[in-house]
């Protein structure tokens, strides 16, 4: 028996069968279109064998667009009813058993992922978005690749290179752990509801050498908070805080790393970023960004 997709009165009807009202205010918008669930799982280049795991399945529309390749899914979701109806709705739907793994839990707060999965789909909510996406890349070393739906704001962010108005500290960080890019666009008209928003496609690859240990990152991530939070002033003046305390000692980690201190943070690449970690030295020489 293959697999089947889940239609646009079926979703409702699930919902209603659950009591379930998607709300524009927790990012909850479910996905009513095959060709767009589909669309999502080409994009990222699951077959079959692959091992996903899919934050915020919902109500499985794009959880058996997964499956339907010959992939196992594991799927992490947060509303309890969800978690508890999704393994019955994949049975129905031609699902074979032990292709799906429902964790019933928060994104953020989870530490493990039985099997590994190497590859992420899917559709983030969108006041969460970046934080699951930077814990799952910081937490998950074996997620190798991925494409997330998210809005479009957020994913024009995620993408953005040095120098654009809209490249910030999500930049960098996304940066960190390999590169980032636009993938699509996915039509307002293909979400229940329908959001104000629009939303695009943003597919990553991990990079297969870290550049960094934990030490360096953390290191890293609080020069980029301090230097995006004062992004207008000159990297020497928003630096003092984390660099020495004073403009004229974060000038001179700033000169040992080879970066001005007259440029700003919009101007740094992440590898610039990391010199000047390097730069600063050992953690402790680092304050937190206040």
């Amino acid at each position: 028996m293959s697999v089947s997709l889940l239609g646009a009165s079926e979703i409702r009807s699930l919902a209603a069968d659950l009591d379930v009202t998607p709300t524009k205010k927790l990012g909850q918008n479910f996905v009513v279109d095959a060709n767009t669930v589909r669309k999502i799982v080409q994009v990222a280049r699951v077959a079959s064998g692959d091992h996903v795991v899919e934050v915020g399945p919902g109500l499985g529309s794009l959880t058996l667009a997964i499956l339907e390749t010959g992939a196992s899914v594991t799927a992490v979701e947060i509303d309890h009813r969800l978690a508890e109806r999704l393994p019955h709705t994949a049975a129905a739907h031609g699902v074979p058993a032990g292709a799906l793994t429902v964790i019933d839990a928060d994104a953020l707060r989870i530490t493990e992922l039985p099997g590994e999965p190497a590859i992420l789909v899917a559709n983030l909510p969108y006041n969460v978005s970046v934080p699951v996406l930077l814990h799952f890349m910081e937490t998950f070393a074996h997620l190798r690749s991925g494409v997330v739906m998210v809005q479009a704001e957020v994913g024009e962010r995620l993408a953005a290179p040095p120098g654009s108005k809209i490249y910030g500290a999500p930049s960098v960080k996304a940066a960190w752990y390999g590169q980032w890019r636009l993938a699509g666009t996915v039509s307002r008209q293909v979400f229940w509801p329908v959001p104000n928003v629009d939303s695009v496609l943003v597919a990553f690859q991990r990079d297969t050498v870290p550049r960094g240990d934990e030490e360096l990152r953390r290191r890293t991530f609080q020069i980029v908070d301090a230097a995006f939070q004062q992004r207008r002033k000159m990297l020497r003046q928003a630096l003092s805080t984390v660099l020495g305390g004073t403009a004229a000692a974060a000038s001179v980690v700033l000169e040992g790393a080879g970066v001005a201190p007259t440029a700003r943070g919009e101007e740094l690449s992440i590898d610039d970023f990391v010199r000047v970690a390097r730069a600063a030295g050992p953690a402790s020489a680092v304050a937190h960004a206040s």
